[in-house]
């Protein structure tokens, strides 16, 4: 059986990553679609990321899933869309992102250090 960080390890080596400064400077991009995967309860006391939305990561791949008769479609994909992923420290961002790798999506990216390393370098999370 595996442990949660042989998990994220596997994860981490097939997946792309994004810095601070890389979010940073896409933030406005109308094309990139930023998730945060975090609880309702994380991102209620601590926020989010400017422009970001929020998919539980249990919930992830209803919220993503295009198909027309999906009830529980919450964010809408365009074939060119950009997604960067966060979650509060890295972990939960990675395996989100594998998964929607896993489910085809090509241009899927992963916050390194999360929401913690947004506000270590300075930044401001939106309540």
């Amino acid at each position: 059986m595996k442990d949660f960080p042989q998990l994220i390890k596997e994860a981490n080596e097939q997946i792309k990553t994004v810095s601070v400064n890389e979010l940073k400077a896409q933030i406005n991009d109308p094309n990139l679609i930023i998730i945060d995967v975090q609880s309702k309860e994380a991102v209620e006391e601590s926020g989010m990321i400017q422009n970001a939305l929020h998919a539980n990561r249990g919930f992830l791949e209803f919220y993503v899933d295009q198909r027309s008769d999906n009830p529980f479609k919450k964010i809408d994909l365009k074939p060119d869309s950009k997604i960067i992923i966060y979650c509060g420290a890295g972990g939960q961002g990675a395996l989100a992102t594998k998964t929607l790798q896993d489910m085809g999506l090509k241009d899927v990216s992963n916050l390194e250090g999360g929401s913690g390393a947004w506000v270590n370098a300075g930044n401001k999370l939106m309540k």
